[in-house]
């Protein structure tokens, strides 16, 4: 169906209900057509009203259906006779959805885009009641369950609400709520040692719980009660939150005692308090201490201590307090009169609370004593540091700065033991992996890089449509979430070393990294998507290009010739062939089979003047079959598949396709083909001989090593007499004996070697 969108532009449409094939296209331009989708031809045309339509519903009665105007009036229609059987009128702007109660209640509600819900009863023609502040910004979608007193409402506040009307008022509550961030989040970092919990903050003023295991769990943290003071005095909700937080802190210890996480916020001098168990404000605001009534500055860094006691707080002017988290009193300045000349940019406490550590845009990093509030160290950079980021069980500390560098500090001998370049632009964020073995950077440029922090050298970099503002790492090392610019979304990104071998070969320098897609927030995203992934081949829908396969290195078949390689077949396959005589013993019936059923009463017999019985067996007629006197050449061939290839390996000296048949064999398979190479069961001498042949170039090859060896134990169980009554095979075994020996020793010599100085690593110091 194609319009002109000149004279018909289509806005929105529904099906009428019991409407067969048929849908009501409702126009900008007021009008609305009824089409046959099936016939594809258009039925009838209603003139409609002047005003562009924005909504359109079906009513619970038939062929009546509610349509909101851009004015603000809603027009409850008939189809049939093309009447209108009454109106309303909201006084907040355009009609952004309509929605029917179909509990047998008779009420109507309409939206609007100011996020006010209006109430409307069909019997009286008057306003029930509303919803004032349903979400923050127009109310995109609204729908009653069918025959239930709840209706569901979504919005640009990235919330979705479950309304229930249970009230005597007949007007509806909240009764639970899926949000989110309605804004961008600024900073995330993961709650606790299990990894479920992450902390927001977001750009829309608020701090959030988000689960990683259960969606129901997450919710906002609390800022008190709002929601009647808004009322008061006629400001919205948003306008009386706290300024959006750009940094935080938080500890697990003592949290069920007082406070454990604080806050900084854009433009405010005071860091406030917050208590994750309750999920609420803390009762203290911290201000820098001030003598002779100085100015306040803008608090720019916070951290806790591991303890859960202590908050220290850093401001623009550069001075450093430490208070009591507790009962917020004031505890000591760093530095006299000030820890650093400018703005701090970041704060750090080690495990101990021996050593404080705060970075400053003067270009220094200084080290002082926590309990005597000195200074003890001071470390300068070329440009001014932008972060810093602890891992308190290793002491390394990563401090970013203005240049795009990074730089490994190790806080026991205060020095710098790691420095990384290669971003382009602004690092937004630093984190450790929970071993303290790699450290994942972001910036500006799009790109998140990992950095091996034991080699010093870069192992992964992608790129990303919209530059990570933060990124944090779980516990437990299974995830890194994300936050980007212009994203209301935390992504998840999954750790593959937890799932397969990846290859942690270090990238060259000019590697040249791929834009990797993030998942998609909309349902027309997400199917584009599908598509895409169903068209690509499987080894680019799980991402080898991103691993070992980049690279262009493959893992050869044996490292090492002085080494032994194991084939890495199940233990089912070779450990048992010397047992199977016992496991067939094991697995006898305990119970004698049963006797055959009784022969019938009645037995087939043939027609004619004697009556015979019918014979079961099928007799052949052998007789007259001449044989020839010439010599059949494939009679003097192996007769089983496993001696023919045996054989041919022999002759060409490559025994990799006997071991590979060998392999696809199971273990009975392979003991019934050894057994088949003695004579006395078809077999030959020199079919023996080979098969020591083989042996012989496996040992000495040192591949699929314990293959080898379960083969040569049951060969030798079944053909040992065999072996001892022929000369030439007699020695064929003592040089495999001699060279079983020597490689025996060979390996032994490593092992004991590899143990001896493992022990000297964990005795000695070194």
């Amino acid at each position: 169906m194609n319009f002109n969108p000149d004279t018909f532009a289509v806005s929105c449409l529904v099906h009428p209900s019991t409407y067969l094939n048929k849908i009501l296209l409702c126009s900008k331009q007021g009008s609305m057509q009824l089409w046959n989708i099936k016939t594809n031809k258009m039925i009838y045309t209603f003139q409609g009203w002047s005003d562009p339509i924005t909504a359109v519903e079906q009513a619970p009665a038939i062929d009546v259906v509610g349509v909101g105007l851009q004015s603000g009036k809603i027009i409850i229609h008939n189809l049939k006779f093309d009447e209108t059987v009454m109106f309303f009128q909201q006084d907040w702007g355009p009609v952004t959805s309509i929605a029917f109660r179909t509990d047998g209640n008779p009420i109507m509600a309409s939206a609007s885009t100011v996020g006010h819900v209006a109430l409307w009863d069909l019997e009286t023609n008057q306003l029930k009641g509303t919803l004032q502040n349903a979400h923050n910004g127009a109310v995109h979608g609204m729908k009653f369950l069918s025959s239930q007193p709840l209706m569901i409402t979504n919005g640009p506040d990235n919330a979705l609400k479950v309304w229930i009307f249970d009230q005597t008022d007949g007007n509806g509550r909240l009764l639970r709520s899926r949000t989110g961030h309605s804004l961008p989040p600024t900073k995330i970092r993961f709650f606790g040692q299990k990894g479920g919990d992450l902390l927001s903050a977001g750009l829309d003023r608020t701090l959030r719980q988000i689960s990683t295991v259960k969606d129901a769990r997450s919710c906002e943290l609390s800022q008190g009660s709002f929601t009647k003071r808004s009322k008061n005095v006629a400001l919205k909700l948003e306008g009386l939150k706290f300024p959006p937080i750009f940094d935080f802190a938080a500890e697990t210890a003592r949290q069920s005692d007082w406070e454990n996480v604080i806050t900084c916020h854009y433009g405010s001098t005071k860091a406030r308090t917050w208590k994750f168990q309750n999920k609420c404000l803390g009762k203290h605001c911290l201000t820098t201490f001030k003598k002779n009534e100085e100015k306040h500055g803008c608090i720019t860094a916070v951290a806790l201590s591991s303890c859960g006691n202590f908050a220290i707080i850093g401001d623009s002017t550069g001075q450093v307090d430490a208070f009591n988290i507790q009962s917020a009193n004031y505890r000591g300045t760093f530095g006299s009169p000030k820890a650093h000349c400018k703005t701090l940019r970041g704060i750090a406490l080690d495990g101990i609370n021996q050593q404080l550590l705060t970075g400053s845009a003067d270009c220094t990093l200084k080290f002082w004593h926590f309990m005597k509030r000195t200074l003890i160290h001071t470390m300068s950079w070329d440009a001014p540091v932008t972060q810093i980021q602890l891992h308190r069980e290793s002491s390394l500390l990563a401090v970013s700065c203005d240049d795009f560098s990074i730089h490994v500090v190790d806080i026991e001998t205060r020095r710098a033991v790691r420095t990384f370049t290669g971003h382009t632009n602004r690092i937004t964020d630093l984190t450790f992996s929970p071993d303290a073995r790699w450290l994942v950077s972001s910036s500006m440029d799009s790109s998140i890089r990992t950095w091996d922090l034991p080699g010093g050298r870069l192992l992964d970099c992608f790129l990303v449509k919209s530059p990570t503002t933060s990124l944090a790492m779980s516990p437990t090392g299974e995830y890194l979430a994300t936050a980007h610019v212009d994203d209301l979304g935390i992504f998840l990104w999954s750790n593959m070393t937890l799932y397969g071998h990846v290859s942690l070969v270090p990238l060259p320098s000019d590697y040249q990294p791929t834009v990797v897609g993030l998942p998609p927030t909309s349902a027309e995203q997400q199917e584009e998507n599908k598509d895409m992934e169903l068209d690509k081949p499987i080894d680019e829908a799980i991402g080898e290009d991103s691993v070992s396969s980049a690279m262009g290195f493959k893992s050869p078949d044996q490292l090492s010739s002085e080494l032994i390689t194991l084939s890495l077949l199940p233990q089912s396959r070779w450990k048992n062939l010397t047992s199977l005589e016992i496991i067939k013993e094991r697995n006898k019936p305990k119970q004698p089979p049963k006797a055959s059923k009784a022969a019938p009463f009645f037995l087939p017999t043939e027609t004619g003047l004697v009556p015979k019985f019918i014979s079961t067996e099928q007799e052949t007629d052998n007789t007259d079959v001449t044989s020839s006197k010439l010599i059949q050449f494939n009679k003097l061939q192996p007769q089983s598949h496993f001696q023919r290839i045996l054989v041919q390996s022999s002759n060409s000296k490559n025994y990799e396709p006997l071991m590979a048949y060998l392999k696809d064999m199971g273990p009975s398979g392979i003991e019934m083909e050894l057994r088949l190479l003695a004579p006395v069961a078809g077999g030959d001498i020199m079919l023996i001989e080979k098969f020591m042949e083989f042996l012989l170039i496996q040992i000495t090859t040192r591949k699929d090593f314990e293959l080898a060896e379960a083969y040569m134990s049951l060969f030798l169980k079944l053909h040992g007499s065999i072996i001892v009554s022929h000369s030439e095979l007699l020695e064929e075994a003592r040089k495999l004996h001699f060279l079983h020996n020597q490689t025996w020793n060979h390996i032994q010599d490593l092992i004991n070697q590899g143990l001896c100085l493992v022990g000297y690593f964990k005795s000695a110091l070194v």
